[in-house]
């Protein structure tokens, strides 16, 4: 029986309630409004790989549409996007730039309607073979680590979005217990911290982070950087802060392993909590991890695994930061050398590097767990992934 004080829902009501249910079954609980996007795909020229690639990605079908490519450039690996949406840059793995030894560093105009990329200049990276690029969170500095000998280059960002010489360049020094991978360091990926005051460098080649202070008026790395060493034989690879700061988490690329640090943001010291594996318990194959990436509600965290070509997902214990996998998923390819989280928190597109092609997940924002969708672009041997809102 109905209670007496519950009133009947005139045609408006329902009609809203109609409204209100599609809403939510489109845009989620508590999810971003889903929008367009132009997605930037940084490739080796590995199965014949010309630069970087864009695409349409709409956040409510999912769908990724193709525009080929955006500009032709060599070994264009790791991508990064200024916070306007106006300008790329990207880091080219390459040995050798204007007959010295180092890589090269290009800065590009969006080109938001089409999708295409124009150079604005090039500057050498330094050293050879950089393999991560980072903005400053003022925008105003890219940070480089050069993988080769183990180096951190620092670029002023010029108004008009060009790359400057060089404002600041350190070299690490010392080996760890691998004979062939780290008989010399090799900086692999860089994070900074949220308020902008310490830049921590990952070498998998000395088993360490290299916490340095950061001068964001100058561009300038302290030359004495606190030195927190992995276990031996770890390779720590990629790395990122949880939005407040409280928390680093570190993929271990030899060892296939995520170690969660507790962050200091006063001095930038870094206390270690747990490890845990990305792989199942019982796999003995290849170890290789590769990516990290926390979702946007800072619920879950995304490790992909190389060789046993997974996408691991983890919960994040709120107060203690710590760990708990929630699966492991296949990705449906081969090397998931890098994946991407779409803004609005929705969709998971995972770059399989030695099949050549970018799968597209469904990402569910209360549980993590991930559904392939079906959706498959071909791309040779995609190396990096990165949104920008379309107009």
């Amino acid at each position: 029986m109905r209670k007496p004080w519950v009133r009947s829902p005139g045609r408006l009501t329902v009609l809203l309630l109609m409204v209100l249910t599609l809403c939510v079954s489109i845009f989620g609980h508590g999810d971003a409004a889903p929008q367009k996007f132009l997605v930037y795909l940084g490739t080796y020229k590995d199965h014949g790989g010309k630069g970087i690639y864009a695409c349409r990605f709409d956040s409510v079908t999912g769908q990724l549409t193709s525009l080929g490519l955006a500009v032709d450039s060599a070994e264009p690996s790791f991508l990064a996007i200024a916070e306007n949406g106006k300008f790329l840059y990207a880091v080219n793995e390459i040995i050798n730039y204007q007959d010295q030894p180092a890589g090269a560093v290009s800065a590009f105009a969006i080109e938001r309607e089409s999708g295409k990329l124009l150079l604005l200049n090039q500057v050498s990276s330094q050293d050879p073979g950089p393999a991560h690029i980072i903005l400053d969170r003022s925008g105003r500095y890219a940070l480089v680590a050069n993988y080769e000998r183990g180096s951190v280059a620092v670029f002023p960002i010029l108004r008009d979005g060009r790359l400057g010489e060089s404002a600041a360049f350190v070299r690490h020094k010392g080996s760890s217990v691998d004979p062939e991978r780290q008989k010399g360091p090799h900086a692999h990926a860089i994070a900074l911290s949220p308020d902008n005051r310490f830049a921590v460098v990952a070498d998998l080649g000395l088993d360490a982070l290299l916490v340095y202070r950061f001068d964001p008026a100058h561009g300038i790395l302290g030359s004495d950087p606190q030195i927190v060493k992995t276990a031996p034989g770890a390779g720590p690879r990629h790395l990122v802060f949880d939005s407040a700061g409280r928390f680093l988490y570190v993929i271990n690329e030899m060892q296939s392993t995520i170690v969660t640090y507790s962050y200091d943001a006063s001095s930038g010291k870094l206390h270690e909590l747990q490890t845990v594996s990305t792989l199942p318990e019982r796999y003995a194959g290849t170890k290789e991890a590769a990516e990290i990436e926390i979702h946007p509600s800072g619920r879950f965290l995304f490790a992909s695994s190389r060789g046993h070509d997974s996408i691991a997902v983890f919960a994040i214990d709120p107060k203690q930061g710590t760990l708990s996998l929630v699966e492991i998923d296949s990705t449906r390819g081969k090397t998931p050398r890098h994946f991407s989280l779409d803004p609005t928190g929705s969709w998971l597109l995972a770059a399989n590097q030695d099949s050549d092609e970018i799968v597209v997940f469904h990402l569910n924002p209360e549980s993590g767990h991930l559904t392939p969708v079906g959706q498959v672009l071909q791309v040779p041997s995609p190396a990096c992934i990165k949104f920008v809102l379309a107009p």
